[in-house]
């Protein structure tokens, strides 16, 4: 709900004008739809928009946030529900390539997120309607820290997220990302051990023997090196919160640009990179159940940012 204050400069005009120039996106049969079905009031009564306004009174709007952004024309819902980089998409399912420092879904009433911006996006394209949102609301199915950018997978229907949550659960799914590293590392790598979190720092401890945490599997492949730095294609066995980041720095080898486990003074040698260098890079489906053909056996790759790009750019021999 949004409640706007009629001041001066809206006082003497008639409500249905001010809402017009509210909802500059919106057509008037909209308009006077939500008047009817009183979610838009004046001082909390149904109003027919003949009403005129007066300095002070009460204009409520009982609509979600998205919606009222998207029929006043604010630019920040556009971005949020077209700038979205959809990898792919059916009836069921939609796979997003979620740019670092966007959060997976909100973390507070204020937050936007990837989750708000493909519900946007389904809004926008027709593929969900308001009335919809009130009994089902399309969800992710695996979760990306925020500075972490790649492939998110997103149920559009009850069936897509239960089955997509499920198969990523039961790891039908094989994941791999890309990240650059601090130090060479010449040969592929199966590690293995136990993760703690600590829910208070929301840090994660790796240890080689049993401290009471889950047991891990990260399996690593080199691509290429640089000067002092490489490139690995990770796939997770397990995923647990924190895993490939704490998991590499927990063998010498953080993640360049990694504020929280990475390395202080190798991280200060490039300025320029503002996210963590770990990309969500490869989706690959397997043992799906039936009415999922179309994702069955595929494998989804999502662009890496340009952070990457500008990594290797500016670090010799690349």
């Amino acid at each position: 709900m949004q409640e706007v204050k009629i001041g001066k400069n809206e006082a003497g005009q008639r409500l249905d004008k001010f809402l017009f120039k509210f909802f500059k996106e919106a057509g008037s049969g909209f308009i006077f739809k939500q008047l009817r079905k009183k979610n838009i009031v004046l001082n909390d009564k149904k109003a027919t928009g003949k009403e005129l306004l007066e300095l002070d009174d009460s204009v409520k709007i009982y609509m979600k946030d998205e919606t009222i952004a998207k029929f006043k024309g604010d630019s920040s819902f556009k971005k949020t529900s077209s700038d979205i980089d959809i990898v792919y998409e059916d009836e069921n399912v939609i796979i997003v390539n979620k740019p670092a420092g966007v959060l997976s879904q909100k973390a507070d009433d204020n937050d936007v997120s990837l989750n708000e911006m493909i519900i946007s996006y389904l809004l926008e394209n027709q593929s969900l309607t308001e009335e919809e949102l009130q009994t089902f609301k399309p969800g992710i199915c695996n979760r990306l820290d925020r500075n972490t950018s790649g492939l998110v997978v997103a149920g559009k229907t009850l069936k897509g997220l239960q089955v997509m949550s499920e198969v990523i659960k039961e790891r039908a799914v094989d994941k791999y990302y890309l990240t650059v590293v601090d130090g060479i590392l010449d040969e592929g790598l199966e590690l293995d051990g136990y993760l703690l979190k600590d829910e208070k720092t929301n840090k994660v401890s790796i240890s080689k023997s049993d401290n009471g945490g889950d047991e891990i599997k990260t399996s690593l492949e080199p691509i290429d090196f640089g000067e002092g730095v490489t490139i690995l294609e990770v796939k997770l066995i397990t995923g647990k919160t924190h895993q490939i980041r704490a998991h590499l720095a927990s063998i010498g080898h953080p993640i360049i640009g990694d504020r929280k486990y990475g390395n202080e003074k190798t991280n200060k040698k490039y300025p320029k990179i503002k996210n963590q260098l770990l990309h969500a890079w490869i989706l690959k489906f397997n043992d799906l159940p039936e009415g999922f053909d179309e994702l069955e056996g595929k494998r989804i790759m999502a662009d890496y940012p340009s952070e990457f790009n500008q990594f290797m750019d500016d670090v010799e021999e690349f």
